[in-house]
Order: structure tokens, then sequence, then C-alpha cells
């Protein structure tokens, strides 16, 4: 096996990025996105190498942070690279003191980064923070993009729960309040269709479960055109926009199409987590695996590997522990799962397996792994030819 064979002088648990399996999901991307700019999500990455990879291929411009003091140090990291300009987005609203503090104190951040607010108590809390008459911050609003069937009313809410921001009045109120306060620089407008880009529309045994999320999707991509439209027109309306950013890995064909929207956002795509398997349109191929070893055989068809509880956010249930990849065939236990300490697994090809082998997995999300590896090993071919840090290998950890 090439991923055995690479690492055979690598001691596991361990992680590898395939490089031409991540840049072939790049290519992708860039096809999927048909002439739209492509802004990174550095949640679904979290390793500076592989963000300054993809940044510098062409279609891709920009980064979705996560958190504002990852941005500030993003930003610091590229101060005196070629990667200096690219513009960075806190992708949700930060109450982080301290952080806005070093923001309004480094001109060159200030220039790069804008900050997500989606009601005035942003704008109270950022003020509160800086004090009156702070330096100008970057504001970017966010739209609720979720689908409400019943005639626009919250009492049927299909999409995560974000912004209060829903109507075209509501967005221009709030880009009001941000022009005419002081301190404030209004430059874009965000949605992310978690509904769509999130939810697979093919899910594996269940083509009537499919079909339901596919009537769905259509009908809230189609509202969503309309109501976006009216959205950007009326805050422009009120200010100038730099951008419009909308999307994510699942919605690329269907938030790329939608002409009031500047840029699409992606990052899952990239690696290629279980999570975008049950899609119809793409297929990211695989990117970053992890292999735990073989530590016992308590029976013939069982093999116990070493810790692997790396269980992935959101609803709790069996579509979030991680997936036995290779050698094919083998399955998780249904009553331990994937364990803190260990994590049984069964099947045909556990009966070959022995003490000291490995058995490589798959995250169900895209980012979360590199919180567990402090680095990456980079497979080039069939060698390992580097080994990167992650952001914890970099000794950064941002919630």
């Amino acid at each position: 096996m090439r991923l055995d064979a690479a690492t055979k002088h690598l001691d596991p648990p361990l992680a590898v990025v395939d490089l031409e399996a991540f840049d072939h999901n790049a290519a992708d991307l860039v096809h999927r996105a048909a002439g739209r700019p492509i802004r990174v999500a550095s949640k679904s990455v979290r390793c500076r190498f592989l963000l300054e990879r993809v940044l510098r291929l062409d279609g891709f411009t920009g980064v979705m942070s996560y958190s504002l003091p990852e941005a500030r140090w993003l930003a610091r990291q590229w101060r005196d690279t070629d990667l200096a300009d690219v513009d960075i987005l806190v992708a949700y609203p930060t109450t982080d003191h301290a952080a806005l503090r070093m923001l309004a104190d480094d001109p060159h951040a200030r220039e790069h980064i804008s900050i997500m607010v989606d009601s005035t108590a942003h704008l109270d809390l950022v003020d509160a923070a800086l004090g009156i008459g702070h330096a100008d911050i970057r504001v970017c609003l966010e739209l609720d993009v979720s689908w409400r069937p019943l005639w626009g009313l919250d009492v049927a809410h299909v999409g995560t729960r974000r912004s209060p921001v829903f109507t075209a009045a509501q967005a221009a109120s709030l880009a009001r309040a941000v022009v005419g306060r002081p301190g404030f620089r209004l430059v874009g407008l965000m949605g992310y269709e978690g509904q769509i880009a999130g939810l697979g529309d093919q899910p594996a045994g269940k083509p009537v479960a499919g079909a339901v999320v596919r009537w769905m999707q259509a009908r809230s991509a189609q509202e969503l055109a309309a109501r976006r439209s009216e959205v950007v027109a009326a805050v422009k309306s009120v200010g100038s926009l730099e951008f419009v950013n909308g999307g994510g890995t699942g919605s690329i064909e269907t938030t790329g199409s939608d002409e009031s929207v500047s840029e699409v956002a992606a990052g899952s795509g990239l690696i290629g987590p279980t999570l975008f398997d049950n899609y119809r349109r793409f297929s990211p191929s695989p990117a970053v695996l992890f292999a735990l070893p073989v530590v016992r055989k308590p029976r013939r068809n069982i093999a116990t590997l070493f810790g692997g509880g790396y269980i992935a956010s959101g609803a709790a249930g069996k579509d979030r522990l991680p997936s036995p990849y290779l050698p094919g065939g083998l399955k998780l236990l249904g009553v331990e799962g994937a364990g803190e300490v260990q994590t049984p697994v069964t099947g045909k090809a556990a009966r070959d397996l022995g003490v000291g082998d490995r058995v490589w997995l798959r995250h169900t999300k895209a980012g979360e792994l590199a919180e567990r590896f402090t680095e990456y090993h980079v497979l080039s071919g069939d060698e390992v030819t580097e080994t990167v840090p992650t952001y914890r290998g970099e000794g950064q950890c941002f919630g």
C-alpha cells in the first residue's frame, strides 16, 4: 500500500496530506466556481502551509477566517511576504476585547481584516472595547440566508441559526447604522447557505431522503437568489461594497450563478472529508488522512487501534465518527465507536491485521483533524517530502 510504504519510517498515530489529491480538489473547486473568485475558509484547513499553497493558485483570493486572533496571526505571518495583501474576512462576530484593541493598533491589520456584524450590539461592543474616536474598522454585514418556507415567517427555519438580518429592509437599516457611526467602514456582505452548502443531496442508502433534500435545496436557492439580490441593492443604496460573499463547498454552482454574489467561499472541498461523500455534483478526493496503529487483537476478526476518538462537531450521531478507509472493508463497532484510548474495527480485512500494523481513517469534517495533530506529513507521489506544522504545531489554538 502506497501510504504504508511512504510512511514506514514514521510511527503512528500520524496524519498525511496527499498533495496530488489536494491540488486536484483545488482545481475542481476553481472549475466549479466558473470564474467566481474563491475565498478560502481557513477553519477547514488550519494549516498555514496548505493555506499558502492554495492562495498562490489562480482562482483563489482572500481568506475567510474563523476568529479575529487567527486573522491577526495570519496577517502578521504574511506581512513581509508575497501574501501581504491577502484580504481576510472574519466569518463570525467577535467579542474579544484584547484582539480588537490589537487590531485597532495595527494599521496593516486594519487595512486587510474585516470583522463580521449582524446587529448594532456588535458595533456597541467594538466601541466599548476601543473607546470613542477609534480608528476605522472594516465591517462586513451578515445576512441570514436560511430558508423560511412559510411565507418568510420564522416558524419554519431550514438552515443554520446565525444572523437576525433576513430582509432587505433589515439589511439596509444595519448598513445605515454602520455608515453613520464614526470608526466603522462598511466593505462587505456575507451569507452562508448551510442548508445547501453543508447538506449532502445524495445520502448513501437513503434515496427518499435525498429526493427531499434536493427538493428543499432547489426551492431554497430560488428564494435566496431573489432575496439576496434585493438585499445587495438595498445595501448598495446606503454605501459601496467591496465584496458580496456566499456559499460553501457544497453550493458553489448555485451560489456562483447568483449575479449579486462577487465571490464564493470554500475550504472543505480541498480536504475531502466524509461529510462531502454524499453529493451528486462533485466528489472530492480524500486529501488528508490519519493512521492509527493496531495495538490489540481481542478476536480474529477484530483489531483494536490506539486512540481515534476524533469526533466531529455538530449534532451527535454516527455521521460524526471517523471512518476506516484502508485497508478496505473495515468498520467501527457500534457499541464502542471511536474511543479516547482505543478504537476497535472489524471486518474481513481485520483478520489479516496484526499488532503494529496500521489502519488509515478519514475524519468527518475537514479542519478539525488539525486540532489532533501538530504536524502533517506531506505526501508527494510515493514519498513523504516534508513535514509541516498545523495551527496546533505552531502553538496556535483559536477555539
